[in-house]
């Protein structure tokens, strides 16, 4: 699986820009301009601020930084930015189109759980994958023999290998390269590297000895444990999430109140006039960023209006979050049917709202917290069909300002700027997704 990013993504984009073993396109059309391909390269590089540093390393210019695109880079720019960047780049669509089968394909390989099924989806579509690869690169003459390397068929494999050993992330290689990269720092000597590294590797493994014997893991931890940012509130009403700093010194404006008295009416059923006047006792403060912790993953979102944003920093601030919507809304004597949609949208405030006292006109009972997030929605255009299943949206307006509870907010997600619209790419998939199974659900 490896080898997929380091060999045949490097080959298609050899045979892409004319530049593999000095084969031209044959009886094809698939070469892209150098103008096309540097452009592409260019976004490739720029693409990075607008995408979360949560979703991997910087890619840099494919086209002039080549030899330091590694496998993990490849890898994030097959299955989200080429998508992307290549669309309407072809000649004819049909090579557009052979990529994204093979995107579709690495998609399901990629899963954490496989059924059998999508195992036998594997093994036909790359048969049919291969079969066009050769029509179009190979286009069966055997002066161009050298576009098939041991990759090609070696595709014809992987839901043998799948079927066999399990799904490919049980046994891929990031995570002995991720290893070679922690313990490359502990080369101290050019003229004894090996030596170096066995020193390092040793004292390590005695330090986390040591840690676990006298269970002393916090106080011989070499970084800061993740979330215990200084200045941060974890709230209990909020187990899955903790604000961090900046806060704002300033109450909201009167149109944020607004917002926040809107939101709060519609979750409480409490009219207009009783929640501002509840909010007149209530502590009101906005914070510039948040964390999820309720997984691995961690993501932290910040707000676009508060804190200073220096000028290196890659974009953390638009978000995936979901809303019960009623289908029936535009159908006044139909009952409410509610169901959960996905929006996207940037992240413009954080509030926390705490009511000391008990309100009994919105329903507390005693002291209550809630947190809020103000979210500019995103207007998504038509689905592409080519992209359907690859949780890539295209958007060029923005629209109304949501204001919700902060669980709603799902994760980070990013931004790809294309000629007419930007590309919202989200890597968190279906199997990370929560599932609303209605009020009657245990």
């Amino acid at each position: 699986m490896h080898l997929i990013w380091e060999n045949l993504i490097k080959n298609l984009t050899l045979l892409w820009t004319g530049d593999f073993k000095g084969l031209d396109e044959g009886k094809e059309e698939y070469v892209l301009g150098t103008a096309v391909w540097e452009a592409i390269a260019s976004r490739t590089a720029s693409a990075s601020d607008t995408i979360p540093s949560a979703y991997g390393s910087r890619v840099p210019n494919i086209a002039k930084d080549r030899p330091n695109v590694s496998a993990e880079m490849w890898s994030f720019w097959t299955l989200y930015l080429g998508p992307v960047l290549l669309r309407h780049k072809f000649k004819k669509e049909k090579y557009y189109r052979h990529f994204i089968k093979l995107v579709h394909l690495l998609n399901i390989c990629l899963q954490f759980e496989i059924t059998n099924d999508e195992i036998k989806r594997i093994r036909t579509g790359f048969i049919e994958w291969v079969r066009i690869y050769e029509d179009i690169y190979f286009q069966h003459d055997a002066e161009r023999m050298s576009t098939c390397p041991l990759t090609i068929h070696a595709l014809l494999h992987i839901a043998d290998g799948i079927k066999f050993c399990g799904p490919v992330w049980c046994y891929w290689a990031f995570p002995m390269e991720r290893y070679c990269g922690s313990i490359q720092p502990g080369i101290r000597s050019r003229r004894f590297p090996w030596a170096s590294i066995d020193r390092y590797v040793l004292e390590v493994a005695q330090l986390t000895q040591i840690k676990t014997l006298y269970n002393v893991v916090k106080e011989l931890s070499l970084r800061e444990p993740r979330g215990l940012v200084q200045g941060s509130l974890a709230d209990p009403n909020y187990p899955s999430c903790i604000l961090i700093p900046p806060k704002s010194p300033a109450v909201p404006d009167s149109g944020q109140i607004r917002s926040i008295a809107a939101a709060l009416s519609t979750c409480s059923g409490a009219k207009m006039h009783q929640v501002n006047k509840a909010l007149k006792t209530a502590i009101v403060e906005e914070w510039g960023k948040v964390r999820r912790v309720d997984s691995e993953a961690g993501d932290t979102m910040r707000s676009c209006s508060l804190g200073i944003t220096a000028e290196d920093t890659r974009d953390a601030t638009h978000v995936r979050y979901e809303m019960l919507v009623d289908q029936n809304a535009r159908f006044t004597k139909r009952p409410e049917n509610f169901e959960l949609e996905t929006f996207y949208g940037q992240l413009t405030h954080i509030y926390r709202i705490h009511f000391p006292e008990p309100c009994p006109a919105l329903g507390i009972q005693h002291p209550t917290t809630y947190i809020l997030a103000a979210i500019r929605c995103c207007v998504l255009q038509a689905e592409d069909r080519e992209l359907a299943g690859l949780d890539i949206h295209f958007y060029s307006n923005t629209g109304a300002l949501d204001a919700i509870d902060i669980t709603s907010v799902q994760s980070l997600v990013g931004r790809v700027e294309t000629r007419d619209a930007w590309a919202i790419i989200d890597r968190s998939g279906a199997l990370a997704r929560a599932q609303w199974l209605g009020e009657e659900a245990d």
